[in-house]
């Protein structure tokens, strides 16, 4: 028995940042010469992203942006030129302050748009690779939206970007051994607080290109419900061959470090397809009668390499480019952003959603 989902919710920090204020930050806290400040306008552009959400106050940005310190935080970038930026454990503060807070807004919507009780629910999924602490986002869901004590709970942690992906096959397996499942999911990520400090070429890409975010969905049995509702098909999964050094997620001293190499895409582009079909034709479609598709816009090269591997023509990807936009790139709940603007326009069936994130691993699912 599959999965249907029946409510989805969306939430973002309430502060927000153009573009031009996003490289105006880079330059405050990244750059040490005026030749690295020139190369940030460009760099910033081709992340295809106009404005991104943040965990911080607008005091903090404020602050960062006018050279203040109205606001005492220590994300503010200090005066020596080695500062490497909060300690893990000062970072990881901030996300045990925010992170509870932003995933109940996204989990009440969901609840809402669902018509599911609170009470009802049997299974509680969470996901985030952004922060740690016990007890952690998943009590302070229970809590806040008083659901049962007895609520069985599972947590998908440090999975990164397909980390939601992850977290709806669980849903899907739970909806599977139990006839009267009710799941809430909730991803919920904090990239900012992993923020790097200094000059690095290859940690500045992903300053360029993660924000923050939370999204959650609601499931039931795929027999209960709604005909229009969408249901999951199939779930896939590829370990790209010697790739583990592509994009890495590391626990520093001074917070999380990813390592994103310039040839994910070539990756991508080189080992998609063949592990995509094959899994397609298994479940009994191919792959010219996907109708639709939510790709995980880790970057605008990721979504053209799927579009080269796959040969799609870009429009396949305009809902992906827009959360890009107008969001960034959120990690684990951005693929759920997606997948509700799909949901919301009625986009045709079967659609087929893909996450890559450390392995290098393509996640993958199919919905009906």
């Amino acid at each position: 028995m599959s999965i249907a989902i029946v409510g989805f919710g969306t939430a973002l920090p309430i502060t927000s940042v153009t573009q031009d204020e996003a490289v105006e930050v880079a330059r405050k806290i990244c750059c040490r010469t005026d030749d690295q400040a020139e190369l940030l306008p460009s760099l910033y552009r081709h992340t295809g992203i106009r404005t991104r959400h943040l965990s911080f106050g607008p005091e903090v940005v404020c602050d960062v942006l006018q050279g203040t310190n109205t606001s005492g935080s220590v994300f503010l970038p200090a005066e020596e030129a080695d500062d490497p930026g909060p300690t893990t454990g000062q970072r990881i503060e901030h996300y045990v302050e925010r992170a509870g807070p932003l995933a109940l807004q996204a989990a009440r919507e969901a609840i809402h748009s669902s018509g599911v009780k609170p009470t009802a629910f049997t299974h509680l999924v969470t996901v985030s690779c952004t922060g740690f602490s016990a007890p952690g986002v998943d009590i302070e869901l229970i809590k806040r939206l008083e659901l049962r004590p007895t609520i069985e709970r599972t947590h998908v942690g440090f999975m990164g970007c397909h980390g939601a992906l992850n977290g709806l096959r669980v849903a899907n397996a739970l909806t599977g051994a139990n006839p009267g499942a009710r799941v809430l999911l909730c991803a919920v990520e904090l990239c900012s607080l992993h923020y790097h400090y200094g000059w690095n070429p290859k940690k500045l890409v992903s300053n360029a290109l993660f924000a923050d975010g939370a999204a959650a969905v609601v499931g039931i049995p795929a027999r209960t419900a709604p005909a229009d509702a969408w249901r999951i098909a199939a779930c896939g999964s590829c370990l790209f061959p010697d790739s583990e050094y592509a994009m890495t997620w590391d626990i520093g001293d001074h917070g999380f470090e990813m390592t994103l190499s310039t040839r994910v895409p070539d990756l991508i582009a080189r080992n998609l397809r063949p592990q995509l079909e094959s899994w397609l034709q298994e479940n009994g479609v191919r792959l010219d009668e996907v109708a639709s598709w939510a790709v995980h816009p880790g970057g605008p090269r990721i979504l053209s390499a799927v579009e080269e591997a796959l040969d799609l023509p870009p429009e396949v990807n305009a809902d992906a480019r827009a959360i890009l936009a107008g969001c960034g790139n959120m990690s684990s709940p951005t693929i759920l952003f997606i997948l509700e603007r799909l949901r919301r326009r009625n986009a045709p069936r079967p659609c087929v959603a893909l996450g890559f994130g450390p392995g290098l691993a393509a996640e993958m699912l199919l919905f009906h």
